[in-house]
């Protein structure tokens, strides 16, 4: 038997070396004058040490057998890819609420209004995002 915590902590760990091991290649600068490598890098380090806890946690806690859930994991990559698709035909808010409304689809209780909360709050992060950081978001 696969131990699902075991999975997700060496699963976090990959995932934070890949794009960790890639952030490398540009220049990480210092805290006072940031490269473009540092952001990623401290996410990802993050990332890492949190695949790390929940490995040793593993060791710790009852075992959790892993089950894949094929018609989940269908429904969260087709989320993603109706995202991109609306932020290229629409617009970037658009496609942040067909994202969560398609994405809940995967979970045990559908609420819309739930839905409609977590809409409204990915909104405002990519709102500040482009306004106060100055990202270029297609937003509308």
């Amino acid at each position: 038997m696969i131990d699902r915590n075991l999975a997700r902590g060496l699963f976090l760990m990959a995932v934070s070396l890949a794009f960790g091991l890639t952030a490398l290649k540009y220049p990480i600068g210092d805290f006072a004058r940031a490269g473009p490598g540092l952001f990623p890098a401290v996410v990802s380090t993050m990332l890492f040490l949190i695949g790390v806890a929940t490995v040793v946690r593993s060791r710790y806690v009852e075992k959790a057998r892993l089950e894949l859930n094929p018609r989940n994991i269908g429904i969260i990559l087709g989320s993603l890819c109706a995202f991109a698709i609306i932020t290229l035909l629409v617009n970037m808010i658009a496609a942040i609420v067909a994202m969560v409304f398609i994405a809940t689809l995967a979970g045990k209780n559908y609420s819309w209004k739930r839905n409609v909360k977590i809409s409204i709050g990915l909104v405002l992060m990519a709102f500040v995002f482009a306004k106060f950081l100055g990202m270029n978001l297609p937003l509308y």
